[in-house]
């Protein structure tokens, strides 16, 4: 993994991070918009860009950008790691008193961030959900699927758990360990927030077709992968409660 351009000196109030593959004719647009919206917010703020081995001309776009702007931080990952782990490459950099993260595919207006923003300070975690889901019906169907089956194992309940349009404060990237290298880090995200106690709000975001490039959510290696990391992450926090409960147990003096 390399890295170009370097961060502001000071510690910005806002991330935007946003993972890349293959996405040459949105990341522009993508950029411009973060930049023109930070501004607009007159806050201290830095974008932080995460190209996930692209084979198209997305790394040259990024860097050119990182040129012309310090507030622009590039990462480049030489061969395609997965959604979750570019995300958690760019969170790692993430220094932002709040951090925010969305997809690189212009499926969303991030203008709507000013909703989230609006619930920073009550909240941990604001995560958007897609009023009405712009997407083909059969992804609808899986999403919907997911979402009852991680309501099952979690007993987590959100509208879409899915939705690549999130805010949190950063202490809680400081706390989860997220492990996720694919699709299944949004789940995982809010799954581990939730058992660690943070508070969740959801907002209704404004949705919209891609235009350009590829959707590769719905594809079976995609869900398969997605699917283990789901029961990997059942035993670890069934584990971590085991183990909670034991050393609870054992430090109960008998009476």
């Amino acid at each position: 993994m390399s890295t170009q351009a370097s961060p502001q000196s000071l510690q910005p109030h806002l991330s935007f991070v946003f993972p890349v593959l293959d996405e040459e004719e949105n990341i522009g647009q993508v950029i411009e918009s973060a930049r023109k919206i930070g501004q607009l917010l007159k806050k201290d703020f830095e974008i932080v860009i995460v190209d996930d081995g692209s084979q198209d001309e997305s790394p040259q776009i990024i860097d050119a950008w990182a040129q012309r702007d310090a507030r622009i931080f590039s990462v480049r990952h030489p061969q395609n790691a997965g959604y979750g782990a570019a995300l958690r490459s760019g969170l790692s950099k993430a220094r932002g008193e709040l951090v925010f993260f969305s997809d690189s595919d212009l499926q969303f207006d991030l203008t709507e961030i000013k909703a989230l923003l609006e619930h920073a300070e009550d909240v941990d975690i604001v995560a958007g959900y897609r009023s009405p889901r712009k997407d083909p019906w059969h992804r609808i169907l899986i999403a919907r699927i997911w979402g009852f089956i991680v309501q099952i194992l979690f007993g987590l309940k959100v509208r879409d758990i899915d939705c690549a349009f999130k805010l949190f404060h950063h202490r809680v990237l400081e706390t989860l360990p997220l492990a996720s290298v694919g699709a299944f880090i949004n789940t995982e995200l809010l799954v581990r927030a939730s058992a660690a106690g943070f508070r969740i709000h959801e907002v209704p975001v404004t949705h919209h077709r891609r235009q350009h490039g590829r959707q590769t959510g719905a594809r079976p290696r995609v869900m398969i992968r997605a699917a283990f990391e789901l029961g990997s992450l059942y035993r670890d926090l069934k584990h971590a409660a085991k183990k909670s409960s034991s050393s609870s147990t054992s430090r109960v003096k008998p009476g």
